[in-house]
């Protein structure tokens, strides 16, 4: 609970960060997201990819931002002096204190009310039933002729009849030449839809133009193009634009196609695809009548041995009779053979594993023998190590030092003295000889 009085509050003193953190607070919590309408100014492309911009009128301007994630989405480029529709969040720029909008989409002045009577339309025509796939038709495989639907200047038409030229050059191609844009050309468009309709001189229409903005592409967004499209009884392949590009007509249209190379495509089959179809299909059908004939030839040939003289037929069996016989005396040698050679191979082995008792006791001597004359090699070998060891400990035994003559001399504490300067004089020591001790005291010392 705020417990200031208005004047305390009034004088409270405040940074210029917390002023302008709440006019950010109070702009962005009362000014929702809107379409704002203007002029580009001082426009700029940051290193970034962000576009920094102001948008006036007459009377006022306003800084914009409009960050790279969403300038990128634009497929047109914004200029200084351009009418323009901004949708915008109000924000403040709190580090410089300045008002700004943040730009969220932009479109050119007067694609709003565009944009508005194309989804009116389409809602309407959707309503109607004129998009429903169950109206739609399938394109002839084998048009007999294909029918085209554009202005005799497009690059869309050269794109179509070099994709037709291609794919299969010998199917004809009847041009309808219409404006594609411009004052009138819907009514033209849809004028030439239902000639070609109505000549029927073509199996598929394709109705088509390069890509463009809204207003080019318009034409083909107007309501006498879609109905004269649902009119006609010749299916109808849709390629206007890019494949980014969507229209009434693509909505109506039998087949919407990405763009009119595309078109021509689906309207038209590939002489190479049917070319190896129909090698496949050759191929196919040699092996299978490959197949019936083999069969028959078989079922002939056993008609044929079914068809043998009965006496013939009695020696046929005879033979067969007499080739078993000897199949059969020849298995039964055979098998007598093979239990010979298995009864005599168990032989060997019998003998193969009976103990030979005088190899194993000439054996069994050599092995006395031999561990004899290991355990004394072993032995000699354990005596020599005894009496090299008592050697060493011979010579390492104090008492044979002290047999030549030395002696120990050490303190009244035990400790064996190893140096003059380690006793006092009148300090007693003990000595210790070869054969017995005795007790001295120290009358005079030399240096170490």
């Amino acid at each position: 609970m705020d417990l200031l009085s208005a004047d305390e509050k009034s004088s409270r003193v405040i940074g210029v960060a917390e002023l302008n953190r709440r006019a950010k607070e109070l702009i962005e919590r009362n000014l929702p997201l809107m379409w704002i309408g203007g002029e580009i100014s001082n426009f700029m492309r940051a290193a970034s990819g962000h576009c920094y911009f102001s948008l006036k009128d007459a009377q006022a301007q306003v800084r914009c931002v409009m960050f790279r994630h969403k300038a990128q989405l634009h497929d047109w480029k914004p200029e200084n002096g351009m009418q323009v529709e901004v949708r915008a969040t109000p924000s403040f720029y709190e580090a410089r204190g300045e008002f700004q909008l943040n730009v969220e989409t932009m479109r050119r002045a007067g694609l709003g009310a565009l944009y508005a009577a194309f989804e009116q339309l389409k809602a309407k025509l959707q309503a109607e039933g004129l998009f429903d796939a169950q109206t739609k038709q399938e394109l002839p495989r084998f048009p007999r002729a294909i029918g085209i639907v554009t202005s005799p200047q497009a690059a869309a038409l050269r794109d179509v009849l070099t994709t037709l030229r291609r794919r299969m050059p010998s199917i004809p191609v009847i041009l309808y030449p219409v404006p594609v844009q411009g004052e009138g050309a819907g009514a033209k468009i849809a004028a030439a839809i239902a000639t070609a309709d109505a000549r029927a001189e073509c199996d598929v229409l394709i109705v088509c133009r390069g890509g463009g903005s809204i207003e080019d592409l318009w034409a083909f967004n107007e309501e006498v193009v879609a109905r004269a499209i649902h009119a006609c009884t010749l299916p109808v392949v849709s390629g206007v634009g890019h494949e980014t590009d969507f229209t009434i007509a693509d909505f109506v249209a039998d087949v919407r196609a990405p763009s009119p190379t595309a078109a021509a495509q689906m309207a038209s089959p590939n002489r190479d695809d049917l070319r190896q179809e129909a090698g496949h299909f050759y191929q196919r059908l040699r092996r299978a009548m490959e197949r019936a004939l083999e069969r028959r030839m078989q079922h002939v040939d056993g008609l044929a041995r079914r068809l043998l003289h009965p006496g013939e037929h009695i020696a046929n069996q005879l033979r067969e009779l007499g080739h078993l016989a000897s199949r059969l005396r020849s298995a039964w040698a055979h098998g007598a053979a093979d239990a010979q050679w298995q009864l005599r191979d168990l032989v060997q082995r019998l003998r193969a594993q009976s103990p030979d008792f005088a190899a194993l006791a000439v054996q069994q001597r050599s092995l006395a023998q031999r561990l004899a004359g290991a355990a004394g090699h072993r032995v000699d070998t354990l005596a020599a190590s005894v009496k090299s060891l008592a050697a060493q400990l011979a010579q390492l035994n104090p008492s044979a030092v002290f047999e030549r003559g030395y002696s120990m001399v050490e303190k009244a504490d035990g400790k064996i003295v190893r140096g003059s300067s380690e006793l006092q004089i009148d300090e007693e020591v003990r000595l210790t000889f070869a054969r017995g001790w005795a007790r001295a005291r120290v009358k005079d010392k030399g240096r170490d």
